[in-house]
């Protein structure tokens, strides 16, 4: 009894502290919505009056927003898919595809294409959401401290390099310096809140969901591009999903259902009694909330909290790139893991640059949130509802739903997520087009990449040898054999590599013992210890070795080999050559304008990849490479 008890004891603590890092790392992006997402539902072209009733009925669709599409979706519904501890729509993708396979169907390619698609975009968003937050915290300066007020943008410009900086000491660290802060921003939201609701509570009454139906059936010229700025409420919904693996399902739903939601729903509504006093707060209501005496240490929160807020998405993008490179979607890139008890919690330099670069372009080009807020929604509305589509198929291949009950539900969360896409489309122009962009273009690398990897590896099978054929002649006793260990990486199949076929022509020896390795990526987040390895003695000094990661695992061959090997062959690993083959590409004479686009496009990427033998984690005094002209 006691032994139960401590346990339960020891539990609650680390929940709690679980918890309040994931408040400063999961929560920071949708908890900043209410600096911006109400007042441009009345700005703009929306066209809308801050009457009393549209006030109520625009609160009411933001509170149901809010419920159904956060609350019911995400929390208590797409939670539940996570591969393995692993969240986001490439994750979704990966999973369905196994389930699949599992039950003996195709794996479609679409699922894939779907999956590449939500990601492509999350990079987009990802650039967009440090740049609005940040500003929108900022510009608060113009109620607070209008004789500064100018210093909006470069102020903005050093706040999110800063942010960027310190994502090299991991998001545990960050999540652990951040929580309390945004703890304190949504206990700061509530009080707020409360305060002006205290002086109209009859805006109480947006709690029911017929005041946002009436709404839009009374205001239905100006409802339907208003819905635009309403989905700026939920943006960070996809967010919750993607960062699972950080913190893992409890801790952020707690934190939801405890602090989070309370505190918007508190806010929204206490902007909306704000406006129904005083019409003109529509310029700033957020601010305007709060005593002229506190206007100014409330900006500063904001701007703490705004900085938090980008931190959702940057970790997001460092997960979907670490997946996407162990799946084979992208080139490979340096990707550190910063914590030893959590895999989820990775820094990828080359896309942290990349974003701190894309964020501080946005800011100087677009100057106010306002402006911003036209690109901004749109991509993470098209990723919420390619999230919903593969909601249908996971329901179906992995928890065994009827068709019947799955379109039910997908229905549902399809009603809301189509009525907010169609509103966004609005925003195409001036500035829509520009996320839509930027995801188009990763899209097109991810592609890419598959493409030359598959024609590479094509053309590598076509030229190799059959095993069969090598071992035939290591029975003759032709090929002079010399002491020692060599390893050499190769595709899957039957054919000997290469490296190993260039290494016999140039310098006709092969060593006694040779492994031809093979590394896959699961379609899991880790590989089990069982599946981790696979061993085959093919005779004549030769071993055929396939071994198995996660896409969330690092691929350390040497570690894998020391402990999976066995006998004589585990000996002699440690001390083993590792041959691999450096391609350099060419384009045949009848090739199409595409294809030889393509291959540009392939050769730079493949040029600019982090090299195998930091990817594998192989000894580089160990490590021999060999160069070949492909044909793709």
């Amino acid at each position: 009894m006691s032994d139960t008890h401590g346990g339960h004891a020891g539990h609650r603590p680390r929940l709690a502290a679980t918890t309040l890092a994931a408040l400063g790392i999961v929560f920071g992006d949708i908890g900043t919505s209410p600096l911006y997402a109400f007042r441009e539902c009345f700005s703009g072209s929306h066209g809308a009056t801050p009457t009393a009733g549209n006030l109520v009925g625009a609160a009411s669709l933001i509170v149901w927003s809010l419920i159904m599409v956060v609350t019911v979706k995400y929390l208590l519904i797409i939670l539940k898919l996570d591969n393995k501890g692993e969240g986001g729509v490439l994750a979704l993708s990966t999973l369905i595809r196994g389930a699949l396979r599992c039950l003996g169907g195709r794996d479609p390619k679409k699922i894939l294409l779907f999956g590449l698609a939500g990601a492509s975009l999350i990079y987009a968003d990802g650039m967009l959401t440090p740049a609005i937050s940040v500003l929108s915290a900022v510009e608060g300066l113009a109620v607070s401290a209008p004789v500064i007020a100018h210093w909006a943008v470069p102020l903005s410009v050093v706040l999110l390099v800063a942010l960027f900086y310190i994502q090299r000491f991991g998001t545990g660290l960050v999540g652990r310096l951040f929580g309390p802060v945004i703890l304190l921003w949504f206990v700061t939201l509530a009080a707020l809140g409360i305060r002006a609701l205290w002086a109209h509570p009859q805006v109480l009454w947006a709690i029911s969901p017929w005041e946002g139906i009436s709404f839009l059936c009374r205001e239905w010229k100006h409802a339907f591009p208003l819905l635009s700025a309403v989905f700026l409420a939920v943006t960070g919904g996809e967010s919750l999903y993607a960062d699972i693996g950080h913190f893992g399902t409890k801790p952020i739903r707690v934190a939801w259902f405890t602090v989070v939601f309370p505190a918007l729903v508190l806010n929204y509504l206490g902007q909306a009694a704000l406006l129904t006093a005083d019409p003109l707060a529509i310029r700033s209501p957020f601010f305007l909330l709060a005593p002229s005496m506190l206007q100014l240490p409330l900006t500063i929160l904001a701007t703490c909290a705004a900085i938090i807020a980008s931190q959702a998405l940057i970790s997001g993008a460092f997960s979907m790139t670490a997946q996407a490179v162990q799946l084979g979607c992208m080139p490979r890139t340096q990707i550190l893991y910063t914590s030893e008890h959590s895999m989820g919690q990775v820094y990828v330099p080359a896309v942290n640059h990349l974003l701190a670069v894309a964020c501080v372009l946005l800011v100087i080009t677009f100057k106010t949130s306002a402006a911003l807020a036209g690109a901004y929604g749109i991509a993470i509305s098209v990723t919420m509802t390619i999230t919903t589509v593969l909601f249908f198929s996971a329901a179906r291949a992995v928890w065994g739903w009827s068709g019947l009950k799955a379109g039910l539900v997908t229905s549902l969360f399809l009603t809301f997520e189509a009525a907010f896409l169609a509103a966004n489309t609005l925003k195409l122009l001036p500035t829509g087009w520009l996320p839509l962009t930027i995801g188009g273009l990763v899209m097109c690398t991810m592609l890419t990449w598959l493409w030359g990897r598959k024609r590479l590896y094509e053309r590598i099978v076509a030229a190799s040898l059959p095993i069969a054929d090598l071992l035939r002649e290591l029975k003759k006793g032709r090929i002079h054999r010399v002491s020692g260990t060599a390893i050499y990486m190769s595709g899957k199949g039957t054919q000997v590599p290469n490296a190993l076929l260039h290494n016999l022509k140039h310098n006709q020896v092969l060593h006694e013992r040779v492994i031809l390795l093979h590394v896959m990526t699961t379609d899991q987040p880790t590989a089990s210890e069982e599946d981790l390895l696979e061993y085959e003695d093919l005779g004549d000094g030769l071993q055929n070795v396939t071994i198995r990661f996660g896409f969330t695992e690092t691929p350390d061959v040497p570690a894998a080999l020391k402990k999976r090997l066995k006998g004589d062959a585990k000996l002699q690993v440690s001390k083993a050559t590792y041959f691999l083959g450096r391609e350099s590409y060419g384009m045949g004479k009848h090739a199409t304008f595409m294809d030889r686009l393509r291959l540009s496009i392939f050769g730079v990427l493949a040029r600019n990849a982090s090299p195998a033998t930091a990817y594998f984690q192989l000894p580089p005094g160990r490590v021999v490479e060999l160069g070949a002209q492909i044909t793709l």
